[in-house]
Order: structure tokens, then C-alpha cells, then sequence
């Protein structure tokens, strides 16, 4: 499975931007899928994640109510719709897998497969 993120760029405090994962390789149909991002000096974090099974979705209190992980029917693409940015989200921005099987389960802990990450970056 290799993965790879688009989309990122720069934007206002308050902007929007929609980065895409595209799967190639395989299908996502039986995979956990998760957004991860990276500020400089610090640690890598979970910000979004969705079940393989039901679409069972789970958020980082920091980006909750401004963020949406979904994917699309054919299980190649992966998103995040990201709303009311602000300069604290500036980090690379990784997007990430795990082969569950068909379960409700997403943990960011799992996530094993990994793309390169892209940047957004938000000031004014």
C-alpha cells in the first residue's frame, strides 16, 4: 500500500483547505485511516481517524467541529476537509493506514502505513 497526501499550501487565519490521499496498491476498503500532522519541534499527533467498518469517526480535541476525515465509495481516496484555520494547525501533514479487517476500531496507534506528508502552512 503506498499513500500519497496533496493539497496542502498556504492560507489565511479563518481559510479552508482540503487535503486528498490517494491509495495505490490496494484498496482501503478493509483499513483504519487516520491524518496525522507535525509542527516543528514537536511531536506527531493524531488529529482525525475512520473505521474501516460504519465509518466510525474520532477527532483531536484540538481540531474537532473545524475538521471532517471521510473517504470516497471506491476506498482510493482519503480527505480532510479543514475549516477555520488557524496558525496553531501549521505542520506537515501525514496520512496514514492500517489494515483492520472489517472492524469499528480506528486507533492512531495502529497506523502502520504511512505517505510522505504535505505542508500547510497558515498565517496572515
Amino acid at each position: 500500500l503506498q499513500l500519497v497526501e496533496s493539497g496542502g499550501g498556504s492560507v489565511q487565519p479563518g481559510g479552508s483547505l482540503r487535503l486528498s490521499c490517494s491509495a495505490s496498491g490496494l484498496t482501503l476498503t478493509f483499513y483504519a485511516v487516520a491524518w496525522f500532522r507535525q509542527a516543528p519541534g514537536k511531536e506527531r499527533e493524531g488529529v482525525a481517524c475512520m473505521s474501516s467498518y460504519n465509518n466510525r469517526l474520532s477527532y483531536s480535541d484540538s481540531v474537532k467541529g473545524r475538521f471532517t476525515i471521510s473517504r470516497d465509495s471506491a476506498n482510493k481516496m482519503v480527505y480532510l476537509q479543514m475549516n477555520d484555520l488557524q496558525p496553531e494547525d501549521s505542520a506537515v501533514y501525514y496520512c496514514a493506514a492500517h489494515w483492520t479487517g472489517q472492524s469499528n476500531r480506528c486507533v492512531w496507534a495502529d497506523m502502520d502505513d504511512w505517505g510522505k506528508g504535505t505542508q500547510v502552512t497558515v498565517s496572515s
